[in-house]
């Protein structure tokens, strides 16, 4: 697969999953929204920031942010 395609991909992916985060958010079903916002992060990461060969330390870092702002406000909900 090509890098323009791996990124029309990526794009798909975070089509889909913005629209599951609408449609889990008006369902009121919050859990899955914020499992849906973890994957997004996840895939921005890996995919557009294309951290997926970097040093496992930036990688910790960038998804870690976002399971921990996960986790923030799931308590906080």
């Amino acid at each position: 697969m090509s890098a323009s395609q791996g990124l029309l991909v990526c794009w798909a992916l975070l089509v889909s999953l913005s629209a599951g985060t609408v449609l889990a958010g008006a369902a009121g079903l919050w859990l899955v929204v914020l499992l849906l916002a973890a994957s997004k992060a996840w895939l921005i990461a890996d995919g557009f920031m294309e951290l997926r060969h970097a040093p496992w330390g930036w990688r910790l870092m960038l998804l870690g942010w976002a399971v921990v702002l996960v986790l923030l406000i799931g308590v906080i909900c």
